[in-house]
């Protein structure tokens, strides 16, 4: 059984601070994740390298992703929070600081492996000090509050890089984050206070590799699928598809063992909380359709309609932005009417956002394009911040660092198949298209029409899925007692077990 698990009681200024920098550090990472999207070809003409090595730079970025966030639910549960914060941005810094002065593409390949190592500690600790810290009536509002800045950040990357390229050399794209990064790292360390105790326990070494090997197969061997040049792979994405999906498996027999005799690397009793299970499934398939959705449009955007890359990116900033500025006023409703009337109205939104978007053509003015993502992207809103908030709610708070991890890992795991599958429905239908007589710009956008079409069925099934969502009951408030840490006095209660 886990220790017992402290949950402090913080007076309201103390708990706006901590989440303000935590957030704020959050959105600075979240940014640089895909401010370099514009950079690729500058990388291959100076570098010399090619468009799929290039690539690699996300590539690596999302793998590294994949790896360290199943060990984030163990870490979280045995360092302080100050400590966790301090290596995370320590990691992110001097990755960042390596890409800016990189002599050569493998060290700024490096410094990417180095930058997503901080990036996949600060989400986990995000949600779970939010999980701890905000009491369970004022959750959707403060969710709400976050997806805000984890909505607007990857959306605002493409712009900045277009902006800063078209200022100087690509390394400003790093130079511009140190110093903000650095200052988040100076002021977080001084104002951040421990949350809770460290739970000493052994970690089980057979389950990091597991781990490691298990996700990284499959995240790279879905990423290369989705790639559409599986023939020019190094190494067979189909087997290492295959192989994850078995290595995974057995990471999972391997938890199951441990929950039974010790302590899981990842405790998958998350799993047995239904309302998590329910959440965690409408969550992998909103964000395949959505994943495939953003894969989609700014390949119709600039190889259909002809739009250059920054064009593109300032296109696709308002949705973002939707997304973003509607998460406050979603957690609103959501403390008020709870998830079923939130999330089935927005799987359906957004079902029928991308069944229209799979009507688009040659001739589809972008403008409808940007009015058709800003509501796609605010249907998408009112799902994730609902489904975040009641799906971790109901797990006990020694279960919020394995089910934030949990979450983060799947969210990786679809990203990659959402890209891999519409990327192969737009291929094999362009390819059919082309076949067929039609001009290459004309088999792409119906090789693209096919990719939308396999989205919008996915998001119907979002919306069958959304139907099981219930809100979770407020638990009684546990005792309280006292408790210390190195942060300072603390006031703390034991949560109780959940029924």
């Amino acid at each position: 059984m886990p220790a017992p698990h402290t949950t402090p009681t913080l007076p309201p200024t103390h708990v706006t601070a901590v989440l303000r920098i935590l957030v704020l550090s959050t959105f600075v990472v979240l940014l640089n994740e895909t401010i370099m999207v514009n950079a690729i070809p500058r990388l291959m003409r100076e570098f010399e390298v090619t468009a799929a090595a290039a690539g690699w730079l996300s590539t690596a970025f999302m793998l590294t992703m994949a790896v360290v966030i199943p060990v984030t639910g163990w870490f979280l549960q045995r360092v302080t929070t100050r400590t966790a914060f301090s290596l995370a941005m320590a990691l992110f810094l001097a990755g960042t600081a390596l890409a800016a002065a990189a002599p050569a593409f493998p060290v700024l390949l490096a410094a990417r492996v180095i930058q997503a190592s901080g990036t996949a500690v600060m989400m986990p600790l995000l949600m779970t000090t939010l999980m701890t810290l905000v009491p369970p009536h004022d959750r959707g509002r403060v969710m709400g509050n976050i997806t805000l800045v984890i909505s607007v950040a990857p959306a605002l990357g493409p712009a900045v890089s277009g902006v800063l390229l078209e200022l100087g050399t690509w390394r400003l794209l790093f130079l511009a984050v140190l110093p903000i990064a650095g200052a988040m790292a100076i002021f977080g360390r001084r104002k951040l206070v421990n949350i809770g105790e460290p739970q000493a326990g052994p970690i089980d070494w057979l389950s990091v590799p597991l781990a490691a090997a298990g996700f990284g197969s499959l995240i790279y061997g879905l990423s290369e699928l989705g790639a559409g040049k599986a023939s020019q792979a190094p190494m067979s994405p189909v087997a290492m598809t295959l192989t994850g999906a078995v290595l995974v498996g057995l990471f999972v027999w391997r938890q199951l063992a441990l929950q039974r005799t010790s302590t899981p690397l990842l405790d998958l009793r998350a799993l047995a909380f239904r309302h998590f299970s329910v959440a965690l499934g409408l969550m992998c398939l909103s964000f395949m359709a959505l994943m495939g959705a953003f894969i989609l449009l700014p390949i119709y955007l600039q190889e259909v309609r002809g739009l250059t890359s920054l064009q593109t990116g300032l296109l696709l900033i308002p949705g973002g932005l939707t997304m973003g500025l509607l998460g406050p006023q979603v957690g609103k409703l959501y403390d008020r009417l709870g998830a079923p009337r939130l999330v089935v109205p927005g799987a359906a939104l957004t079902a029928l956002c991308l069944a229209l978007f799979a009507l688009t053509d040659q001739h589809t003015s972008p403008w409808l394009v940007l009015a058709l993502h800003v509501v796609l992207s605010a249907g998408m809103a009112f799902v994730f911040t609902p489904v975040f908030t009641s799906g971790l709610s109901v797990l006990p708070p020694h279960l919020y660092p394995h089910g934030s991890a949990i979450l983060g890992s799947l969210q990786q795991v679809a990203a990659a198949a959402g890209t891999a599958l519409v990327i192969s429905v737009m291929s094999g239908h362009t390819a059919t298209a082309a076949a067929d007589g039609a001009d290459p710009t004309g088999a792409l956008a119906t090789g693209i029409r096919w990719g939308f079409g396999v989205g919008a069925v996915i998001g119907a099934l979002a919306v069958l899925v959304a139907l099981l969502v219930r809100t979770p009951p407020t638990p009684q408030q546990p005792p309280v007692s006292e408790a210390q840490d190195d942060g300072g006095t603390t006031t703390s209660k034991t949560a109780p077990t959940p029924t």
